[in-house]
């Protein structure tokens, strides 16, 4: 029962110190499954004109949960994925 305790103040205390850099992690964590599910059922041909934009979604949102958590790696590493999405989803449209 003392993990199942712990569990529960760990997403309490990560709701509780910046709602609403918990609800820009949960859109970030919601579009990026949703990247990843689509990569993974059509892994043999996937259409990266839907893969690319969810990531996207999920790393600008994360990127500004991280900023305002103060957590600059993480903050960093996902403005990178960002700007690489952006890079893929223009070669994926054609645009260059």
């Amino acid at each position: 029962m003392n993990i199942l305790n712990s569990i529960k103040a760990f997403w309490l205390n990560s709701y509780q110190s910046d709602k609403i850099a918990f609800s820009f992690e949960l859109v970030s964590f919601l579009f990026t499954v949703t990247a990843s599910l689509t990569l993974a059922f059509n892994a043999k041909d996937p259409n990266m004109l839907y893969v690319y934009p969810n990531f996207f979604i999920g790393s600008l949102t994360q990127c500004y949960a991280s900023y305002r958590r103060g957590a600059a790696w993480v903050m960093i590493l996902t403005a990178y994925f960002s700007c690489v999405n952006v890079f893929g989803f223009g070669i994926a449209s054609n645009w260059w």
